[in-house]
């Protein structure tokens, strides 16, 4: 199983609208914050990415003398549906009441076409024991999204979808679990390099 796994948030986007599967760039302009992240990893860590490019290529600024695995779907953003590319004020003036009950009582509420909390929880906790099959006892870098590290750390730290959504999750920070002989133990959020 892997032993320790490093959740690093891709560079910002920007943008001010939902933004799931919806592709969008990463601003990677700040190469002082990409080299303090890259010195604040494992070098002999795996690394893998969602297959979006915001996550992408935040992974391939960080890939020197790390093992880069191929880009992994099931690391995607929330599917936010019909809601993707809308900003809030849109989301609560046309669903008010699902767009309330998707931030207040998360897990099996999803926006129009889109994924639950639950769903994408599920998702990545799929992907990173498979990968953790692959590789066991490795340590592994996974960069990918706000929701992503969020539901991943919600269910995989015991948090549930309330507590995890509490956390910030930043641009380029880092989040790791390590793995004990129960499941994970959450070792730091959000962390900034």
């Amino acid at each position: 199983m892997v032993a320790r796994l490093w959740w690093v948030r891709h560079g910002p986007t920007h943008e001010r609208a939902f933004t799931g599967w919806r592709d969008v760039p990463a601003d990677l302009s700040d190469d002082a914050a990409l080299a303090r992240l890259d010195a604040h990893l494992p070098r002999d860590a795996l690394l893998v990415s969602s297959d979006l490019a915001r996550a992408s290529a935040t992974a391939d600024r960080l890939g020197a003398g790390r093992t880069r695995l191929p880009d992994e779907p099931r690391l995607r953003e929330f599917d936010f549906g019909e809601w993707d590319g809308l900003v809030f004020d849109e989301v609560s003036t046309r669903d008010p009441d699902l767009s309330r009950a998707f931030w207040e009582t998360p897990g099996t509420v999803a926006a129009p076409g889109g994924e639950t909390w639950n769903g994408v929880a599920a998702r990545v906790s799929d992907a990173i024991d498979a990968l953790a099959r692959l590789h066991p006892g490795a340590d592994l870098v996974a960069v990918a999204h706000m929701g992503v590290i969020l539901s991943h750390l919600g269910h995989a730290g015991g948090l549930g979808p309330m507590k995890a959504l509490g956390h910030r999750i930043e641009p380029l920070s880092v989040t790791r679990l390590d793995r004990d002989g129960a499941g994970w133990r959450i070792v730091s959020v959000n962390h900034l390099a």
